[in-house]
């Protein structure tokens, strides 16, 4: 039997793989997302982090990891956009029902004396993801009394939400959420203040015109003006670490009214 070459085709010379994210590529993402975002990416969370970022490489045309991590470091518009894929966004309406239980019991009481005495009621959603948080906040206010909710919507009471993730803002300003969504919210909040549409729900414009969206990052200067008589921040400082939580909490308490 005569002795042959055996060719290989290019094609079969696999390269070797340039999406996984190495452990080196994963601290300098660490080190970003805690520094621009407060954010801490422990070792257990490459696997997460590697899977977010092959998702936005195709959105940047990148397909080596190395290098595009590189332009995540170098790169402001890029790098604000690796830091909303991190984010986690996971909310629901009602969440941790509790909490607005004791905004019914105790907040809401003092907000409508001072909307009868005409005076300014502001809430601030800090870390408002899609928007869930801050409607449940809404419609608690609100109520399911009429007379009581034409008061509220006639005086000078508003929410302002804010996250970082310009995409879930979009989210809130839209107001619209699945059909499942209604099981977690008191019925008659729900009968007064969402409608029906042909993808699920969507929070009426009465409520949704106390509320206005802004992107903000917790960390950086805040250009708001005032204060507020109240401030949710519940689920977001759970990814911070102690001493990020401690100086927000600081930042934070010098907004409240005094």
């Amino acid at each position: 039997m005569s002795d042959a070459s055996v060719s290989t085709p290019v094609s079969a010379l696999a390269a070797p793989e340039t999406r996984d994210l190495s452990a080196g590529d994963f601290d300098v993402i660490a080190r970003i997302a805690y520094a621009h975002a407060g954010i801490v990416l422990h070792p257990g969370k490459r696997v997460l982090v590697s899977s977010r970022l092959a998702k936005l490489m195709r959105v940047h045309s990148c397909d080596d990891m190395h290098a595009f991590v590189s332009l995540v470091a170098n790169d402001a518009r890029v790098r604000r956009s690796a830091i909303e894929a991190l984010t986690t966004n996971h909310t629901k309406f009602f969440r941790e029902n509790h909490h607005f239980q004791h905004v019914t019991q105790t907040f809401r009481p003092i907000m409508m004396d001072a909307v009868r005495a005409r005076r300014r009621v502001r809430l601030w959603s800090a870390g408002s993801s899609t928007g869930e948080e801050v409607y449940s906040l809404t419609m608690t206010l609100l109520g399911s009394a009429p007379a009581e909710s034409r008061a509220i919507l006639a005086g000078d009471v508003a929410l302002l939400a804010t996250d970082i993730n310009a995409q879930v803002i979009t989210v809130g300003n839209r107001a619209q959420y699945a059909a499942d969504g209604l099981a977690e919210i008191p019925p008659a909040l729900a009968s007064a203040w969402t409608e029906r549409d042909a993808d699920g729900f969507r929070v009426r414009e009465e409520a949704r015109s106390l509320v206005r969206f802004r992107q903000l990052n917790l960390l950086d200067e805040w250009p708001i003006s005032g204060t507020f008589d109240a401030i949710f921040c519940r689920n977001t400082m759970i990814y911070f670490d102690a001493a990020t939580t401690e100086r927000l909490q600081c930042r934070l308490a010098e907004k409240l009214c005094s």
